[in-house]
């Protein structure tokens, strides 16, 4: 099985090669740069010199969420997965091959950053392949540390920030975030087979599967939606005080994912909490205004 015939052109690398460090963060740059919607903070604000390793870090997070996400059949995704737990597994063995781990030797050794957060991410990607549905808030919960708060982490190593304090505040920001994505992207997940509302609350809610799939929008799933937002809003709020204790260069991108993860739910509380008959979106002048309020202003307090 080739991956590259699921994958955009541009992930393409030649079979074989050996790629130098300057091609490897080429290649890093250039995936990272492609997928712009998700990127364009760190492109903007991140000091010069820290770019080119979040660039590697996006790259190895773009390339293993694919590899889950776009590969149709399971069995194959999870052969990808392992080939690509592989790859990780050599660069730090110091025998990095895909560009990307020629790339992210570099950071890692640069940084000192741990192998752990890295694996955490494919775990996440590999249960996806097998786990559709979550009992209670605690497997959710248990799904973001692996899905969402190894990427805050991974930054916070690139700023010297390694206790446990900050990586707790940082924990509750990714959680947060993730669980945005998920009460935004109800219907889209549905299409993939998944929902991450917690089975047993959708039941003390009176709100089956069937609800979803028939994008049925009743009292009882407005009420769920709404304790699922509060839950997220207080994350929100416990990891608020990570803004005031990094270097100030990271402290714009904390409060601007903070901001705009607080505005998918302010945009789901604006629509009643339906988010079964159409998904709350923030537009990219919205995005524009936050950023620009920010440069204008001063972190909150």
């Amino acid at each position: 099985m080739s991956v590259y015939e699921y994958l955009p052109p541009y992930y393409r690398v030649a079979e074989g090669q050996v790629y130098s460090p300057e091609e490897a963060r080429r290649y890093t740059e250039r995936l990272a740069r492609t997928h712009y919607e998700n990127f364009t903070v760190v492109s903007w604000f991140l000091p010069r010199e820290l770019r080119r390793h979040m660039f590697n870090i996006y790259a190895y997070c773009r390339w293993s969420d694919d590899l889950g996400d776009e590969i149709p059949d399971r069995a194959m995704a999870l052969d990808a997965l392992n080939w690509w737990r592989g790859e990780l597994d050599a660069c730090f063995d110091g025998r990095p091959g895909h560009p990307v781990f020629v790339a992210l030797r570099e950071t890692v050794t640069q940084f000192d950053i741990p192998a752990e957060p890295f694996h955490h991410l494919l775990d996440a990607f590999v249960q996806d392949q097998s786990i559709r549905r979550f009992r209670n808030y605690d497997e959710v919960e248990h799904y973001c540390r692996r899905s969402a708060n190894p990427v805050g982490r991974l930054v916070l190593y690139l700023f010297g920030c390694r206790d446990k304090e900050r990586q707790q505040l940082s924990d509750a920001t990714c959680t947060a975030l993730q669980l945005a994505n998920f009460w935004q992207d109800v219907t889209v997940d549905w299409e993939k087979d998944r929902v991450y509302l917690p089975q047993d609350e959708m039941g003390r809610f009176g709100v089956s599967d069937d609800h979803i799939a028939r994008r049925e929008f009743t009292p009882q799933f407005r009420d769920l939606m709404e304790f699922e937002v509060k839950r997220a809003r207080r994350l929100f709020a416990r990891g608020l005080p990570l803004v005031y204790m990094v270097p100030r260069r990271l402290r714009l991108d904390i409060e601007l994912f903070t901001r705009g993860g607080e505005a998918i739910l302010d945009r789901i509380e604006a629509q009643n909490y339906d988010v079964l008959s159409s998904r709350p979106a923030l537009s990219k002048s919205f995005k524009a205004g936050l950023i620009l309020q920010r440069l204008l202003g001063s972190p909150r307090r």
